[in-house]
C-alpha cells in the first residue's frame, strides 16, 4: 500500500490556540494542491501553542474532542472536506480533571466526519535540564498500537522515542509506522548539526531498523525564550534508509510516498522481529527479575556479606566502585579520575586534552545565531530595527555582524559611548566595523553625564566611576532605542557572565543576547569565520574603563584557562578532579571562587515569598508567553 505522508514543520505563535489552528487550516489548504495529495499530515510536539508553556499550560490545554472538532472544522474550511485526511498532533490535553502532553490521531473530513483514532499521553517526561514538564502534566501510562485507514500506527512522544522499550512495545504491537511528534530544543554545537538533531536522526533510523518499520519524526521550528527548535525532521524506511529531511531551522512541508510492502522485505532481510517475538517469552522472565531488584545495585547473586557495598558492581569476582578502585592482582586501576596505576607505575588514559570543550561548528553556530536573532527580536517581538553598544571590542563586532546578517545593515545602528579617557583605538575600531558592514550609526560622548555625577563625590573612586560609565551607557542606549523604534540587543560573552565581569543592570540589561552561551574563546572563533577585522579580533579584550586595563588581568588568568576550567565545572568536574587532570589548583580556586560568588548578578531580585501565588514561584510564565 502506497501512503504519501506530509509534515508540517513549523513555527506556533507562544500560547496562542486561535492563531496555530488558523495556521494549521493553511496548511491544509496547502496539502489539498499537492500530488499526489497526502493521505496523512503530521505535525509536531504543542503545534497549536509552543512548548516551554509552564503554568501556561492550564491555560491552553484541550479536550481531545474539542480539539478534533476544531481540526475537522478547519478542515472543511480550506478544502471542503471531500477527501479524507488522516492527522498527528501534538497538543496540550485535558482530560478527567488532568492535564497530558499528549498526541491525537484523527481521521478528518468524508462523509462519517472527524473520527478519533487515537491519543497517546507523553509517557516520559523530562525533568532535567531545562526540562520541567513533570510539574505541570501528568505521565500516560500506554503505549499502544493502533488500526488507521492507512495501516496499523503508533505514536511516541519527543521522550517517548529516546527509551528503546517505547519502539520494542510499539513495534510488538504491530506498528507498521511510528510517528513521533517532538519539541527538542537545540543543543551541542559539533556540527553540521546540532548534536541531538544528529542523536535524532541516528534514534529514528534505529527504531525502523531493528523493527522493520517506518518512522516518522516531526520536528518544531523556532525559538522560545532563548531555546531553539531546530526542525530537521526526517521520515526513515524499515531498513533505516533515510526517506525525505527537512531544513534546519525554518518552517518546511516536507512530503514523502512510501510503500508499506517495503516491511515485508526489510523483515525478511534482517528478522529481528521475529527473533524476538521467538524469544519474548523467555525474555519477560528476565525483564520482570531486572525490574523488581532487591535496590542493592549487586547482580550474578552476589550477597552483602561477601564485602560488596551497595551501588558495586561485580564483574568477574572483582569488585568496580564507580569512581573508585577496581583491584586485579598487585595493581589498581582507578576508573573515576582518569589514572592506572600498575606496580607502581601511573599511565595516563584520560588526560585534560580528551575532556577540553568541543570546538564549534562555526557555520552551524552562525546559522543558529541569525536564526535566533530574527524569531526573537522581529517575529516574537515585533522590532524590524536594533541598536547596539559598539565599544571596538570583539563581543560588539560579532553581534554587529550577526546582526547586519539577520536584519540587513539598514536596520542595524551602532552607538559608539566614549568618555574622555577612552582609548581612542576602541573608536577607531567600533567605526571599522560600522564601515566594514555599512550600518548606520551614531557617537554619544557621555563624559560631561558620568563627570555630572561624579563631581558631587570628590572621594569617588575608580571602580565606582566605571559602573558609572557602564549604567550611562546603558542610559543611552535605551534612549536611543526609545528614539529609533529599535530593540536593544546584548553583547555579553558566556566567560564574563560566569565570572559576573560586568556591571549589574548595565551590560546585562539589553532583553536579546545571542552571544551571552559562547565562551570568549568561542566568540574569537566565531568572530574570525564571520569576517570581524582581525585587529580587533586579536587584541588584548578590555572592558575600557580605566586607561591600560584588560580583563585577563584583571581575572588574574587567561580566558583559555579559564574557559577550560569553566567548561568542566559546568560539566559537573569536582575541583579535585580537575585538578588531577593536570591543571594548577590555584587556576582552578580562582575560577571556581568567581563561578560561586556570583550567582546573584545572574538573577532576578529576591522578593520575600508571602502567598500561593507568587510571581516567579507559583505564578509561573516564560519570557515570552
Amino acid at each position: 500500500m502506497e501512503i504519501t505522508i506530509a509534515i508540517g514543520q513549523l513555527t506556533p505563535a507562544k500560547g496562542r490556540y486561535d492563531a496555530n489552528l488558523a495556521r494549521v487550516g493553511e496548511l491544509f489548504a496547502q496539502i489539498a494542491a499537492q500530488q499526489p495529495r497526502p493521505d496523512v499530515l503530521v505535525l509536531p510536539e504543542t503545534a497549536l501553542s509552543g512548548y516551554f508553556l509552564e503554568g501556561g499550560v492550564r491555560d491552553i490545554a484541550r479536550s481531545a474532542a474539542q480539539l478534533a472538532a476544531d481540526l475537522n472544522a478547519a478542515y472543511v474550511q480550506a478544502t471542503g472536506g471531500a477527501a479524507l485526511l488522516d492527522v498527528v498532533i501534538g497538543f496540550y490535553e485535558t482530560a478527567g480533571g488532568r492535564m497530558y502532553n499528549s498526541a491525537l490521531y484523527a481521521e478528518l473530513g468524508g462523509d462519517s466526519g472527524v473520527q478519533i483514532r487515537h491519543v497517546h499521553r507523553k509517557v516520559f517526561l523530562p525533568t532535567y535540564g531545562v526540562f520541567d514538564e513533570g510539574r505541570f502534566v501528568e505521565s500516560g501510562r500506554q503505549i499502544a498500537a493502533f488500526d488507521t485507514r492507512l495501516g496499523r500506527a503508533a505514536i511516541l512522544i519527543c521522550e517517548d522515542a529516546w527509551h528503546s522499550l517505547s519502539g520494542v512495545v510499539a513495534a510488538l504491537d504491530g506498528a507498521e509506522i511510528v510517528f513521533v511528534p517532538s519539541a527538542s530544543p537545540a543543543r551541542g554545537t559539533r556540527g553540521p548539526l546540532p548534536d541531538n538533531v544528529a542523536h535524532w536522526h541516528d534514534l529514528m533510523r534505529r527504531i525502523a531498523d531493528e523493527h522493520g518499520i517506518f518512522a516518522v519524526l516531526a520536528q518544531l521550528t523556532g525559538f522560545e525564550g532563548g531555546k531553539g527548535f531546530p526542525g530537521g525532521s526526517v521520515i526513515v524506511g524499515p531498513h533505516g534508509d533515510q526517506r525525505a529531511a527537512a531544513p534546519l531551522w525554518d518552517e518546511a512541508l516536507l512530503l514523502a510516498t512510501i510503500d508499506t510492502a517495503d516491511i515485508a522485505r526489510a523483515r525478511a532481510d534482517t528478522p529481528l522481529l521475529a527473533d524476538l517475538e521467538t524469544m519474548l517469552p523467555h525474555l519477560q522472565r528476565d525483564l520482570a527479575r531486572a525490574g523488581t531488584g532487591d535496590g542493592n545495585g549487586v547482580r550474578g547473586g552476589v550477597r552483602g556479606g561477601d564485602g560488596v557495598r551497595g551501588g558495586d558492581v561485580v564483574r568477574g569476582g572483582d569488585v568496580v566502585r564507580t569512581g573508585d578502585v577496581v583491584r586485579t592482582g598487585d595493581g589498581v586501576v582507578r576508573t573515576g579520575d582518569g589514572v592506572v596505576r600498575t606496580g607502581g607505575g601511573v599511565v595516563r588514559t584520560q588526560h585534560a586534552a580528551s575532556l577540553q570543550m568541543p570546538p564549534i561548528d562555526v557555520a552551524l553556530v552562525r546559522r543558529w545565531l541569525v536564526a535566533f536573532l530574527r524569531d526573537d527580536v522581529t517575529r516574537r517581538r515585533g522590532f524590524t530595527d536594533v541598536v547596539i553598544a559598539c565599544s571596538g571590542g570583539v563581543d560588539s563586532a560579532l553581534v554587529a555582524f550577526l546582526a547586519a546578517e539577520a536584519f540587513g545593515p539598514e536596520h542595524v545602528t551602532a552607538i559608539r559611548m566614549p568618555y574622555r579617557t577612552s582609548s581612542h583605538d576602541s573608536l577607531d575600531h567600533a567605526q571599522l566595523v560600522i564601515d566594514a558592514l555599512g550600518i548606520r550609526s551614531t557617537t554619544v560622548d557621555i563624559s560631561a553625564a558620568v563627570d555630572g555625577y561624579a563631581s558631587l563625590d570628590p572621594a569617588i573612586d575608580g571602580r565606582r566611576k566605571g559602573n558609572i560609565m557602564a549604567r550611562t551607557r546603558m542610559i543611552v542606549l535605551f534612549d536611543m532605542s526609545q528614539k529609533l523604534g529599535a530593540l536593544p540587543i546584548g553583547t555579553g560573552n558566556k566567560t564574563e557572565r560566569l565570572f559576573g565581569y560586568f556591571t549589574w543592570h548595565a551590560d546585562d540589561s539589553p532583553p536579546v543576547n545571542p552571544i551571552g552561551d559562547l565562551f570568549k574563546t568561542q566568540v574569537w572563533d566565531l568572530a574570525r569565520h564571520v569576517g570581524v577585522p582581525e585587529v580587533i579580533v586579536g587584541k588584548p579584550a578590555s572592558a575600557d574603563l580605566i586607561v591600560g586595563q584588560t580583563d585577563e588581568d584583571d581575572f588574574g588568568i587567561t580566558y583559555d584557562l579559564a574557559d577550560q576550567i569553566l567548561h568542566l565545572l559546568l560539566s559537573g568536574y569536582t575541583p579535585e578532579r580537575i585538578v588531577r587532570l593536570g591543571f594548577a589548583a590555584t587556576d582552578v580556586a580562582l575560577v571556581r571562587r568567581r563561578l560561586e560568588t556570583t550567582h546573584w548578578k545572574r538573577r532576578l531580585p529576591s522578593t520575600a515569598m508571602l502567598s500561593a501565588t507568587a510571581i516567579g514561584e507559583f505564578y509561573l510564565r516564560p519570557v515570552d508567553y
